[in-house]
């Protein structure tokens, strides 16, 4: 398992990974991106600044890079930089497929991302990632599963995951949607030839959403590496959109509201990697300190106080404008 690169890692920060859902295209739904992407989303613009964002999470200890299909040319950007660092063969590197990216560089297009969990798709991406990241892609996910996802019931679709598997890549899935747990247990179920498929699973787990925490820590009791996105809530949690509670706890710890909202989520035991989604230095810088957040129990009582219900969380995130 490439994850055990982390467990024998010793650096305060190797659990936190970095995220390219908002660097890697020009429009993507997390608050603020005016103010941290400026006026210049060129591709040359983005590869520049993927690249300084890798360069610094690496120097501070980051050893997991998360990327997908549809994340525009987030592979392509860290294809480039992986080959420009040698030295980093010890950064384990994962991608997803499932949705195809739409937009054509837009950030008002009608539609910027397509779903589809077909054989056909996984093939067509499969091989896209393969041209771009080669041997160096340890994990690829299934994206966004739900319920009635075809990829939890195509046998097809699982044996051709499974002879990758056994070539060596790492096999997973993440989740989205109010029903995280379900789509959880579901994919835990399926299994090729007797042996479960799916190695590790991704979801959205933060401060606001933590619907998913029981079937999380079900998976890492059966075996499962726990990586989870959007600890950030899409700038919810960021100054200056935090919640009052959260803003209290961040002045009393005198770090920012996202370290204190990523620190949160890094205590909970089942959590083997927390996803950075910083779009500057200075937001990975601030998110990282998160390793170092030491949180007493009126403080994590206090916060645990924002959890929202499911439904209302999601039906919020959705109506986010791609910018």
């Amino acid at each position: 398992m490439p994850f055990a690169r982390l467990s024998a890692a010793t650096t305060p920060t190797c659990h936190l990974g970095l995220g390219l859902a908002a660097v890697g295209r020009p429009g993507y739904i997390n608050l603020g991106r005016d103010h941290d992407l400026g006026e210049d989303r060129s591709a040359q613009a983005l590869r520049a600044r993927t690249h300084e964002l890798l360069d610094a999470a690496y120097a501070q200890g980051v050893r997991y890079i998360d990327a997908a299909r549809s994340y525009g040319r987030s592979e392509e950007f860290l294809a480039d930089w992986l080959r420009a660092h040698p030295e980093a063969d010890d950064v384990v590197v994962g991608s997803k497929w499932g949705y195809t990216y739409t937009a054509d560089w837009s950030t008002d297009a009608e539609k910027h991302e397509v779903k589809d969990h077909s054989l056909a798709a996984y093939e067509r991406q499969r091989a896209e990632s393969a041209e771009l990241l080669g041997d160096r892609l340890d994990l690829y996910q299934i994206h966004s599963v739900t319920p009635d996802s075809p990829a939890l019931t195509d046998k097809e679709l699982h044996a051709r995951l499974a002879e990758a598997a056994a070539e060596g890549l790492t096999v997973g899935f993440s989740t989205s949607g109010p029903a995280q747990a379900a789509a959880i247990r579901a994919a835990l179920a399926v299994e090729v030839d007797g042996a479960p498929l799916f190695r590790t699973v991704q979801s959205t787990y933060n401060v606001l959403e933590t619907s998913a925490a029981p079937a999380l820590a079900e998976a890492h009791d059966a075996g499962l590496t726990v990586i989870v996105k959007e600890g950030m809530a899409n700038g919810r949690l960021a100054e200056p959109h935090a919640p009052d509670a959260l803003k209290a706890v961040a002045a009393q710890t005198s770090l920012g509201c996202d370290a204190v909202a990523l620190a949160v989520v890094l205590r909970q035991p089942w959590a083997t990697v927390v996803l950075s989604g910083a779009a500057t230095v200075t937001q990975l810088a601030s998110n990282l300190h998160a390793a170092v957040v030491d949180l007493d129990e009126d403080q994590t009582a206090r916060l645990a106080a924002l959890a929202e219900e499911p439904h209302a969380y999601w039906e919020r995130r959705g109506r986010l404008p791609w910018h």
